[in-house]
C-alpha cells in the first residue's frame, strides 16, 4: 500500500503542519472541514509539498524526520531552491 507523507499550509497563520496517510485526497479534505484537532483553528489549508513511500514504516520515520529540526532546515532549504513556498 502507498502512503503519503504531505506538508500544508494555513492561509490563515502562515504555519506548516506536516503529517501522513494512505489516502490523500481524503485527509486534506478532512483538514479542511476542520475534523482534525491540531488543525481546526488554522484552516484553510493548502497542501505545498508530498512524497510517497511504498510503506508505512518508512512514511512514519520521514514524517518523523520532517518534524525535527533538521527536517524543518531540509523544508527551508527546499522552499529557498525553488521559491515555491512561503517563507517558515
Amino acid at each position: 500500500m502507498r502512503y503519503y507523507v504531505y506538508i500544508l499550509q494555513s492561509e490563515k497563520d502562515r504555519r506548516f503542519y506536516v503529517g501522513m496517510t494512505n489516502d490523500l485526497k481524503r485527509r486534506i479534505k478532512e483538514h479542511n472541514s476542520a475534523k482534525v484537532l491540531s488543525t481546526r483553528y488554522r484552516i484553510p489549508l493548502k497542501l505545498i509539498y508530498y512524497e510517497f513511500c511504498l510503506n508505512k514504516k518508512d512514511a512514519i520515520k520521514r514524517e518523523k524526520y520532517l518534524k525535527t529540526a533538521w527536517g524543518k532546515r531540509y523544508i527551508r532549504l527546499k522552499n529557498y531552491l525553488t521559491g515555491r513556498w512561503e517563507v517558515i
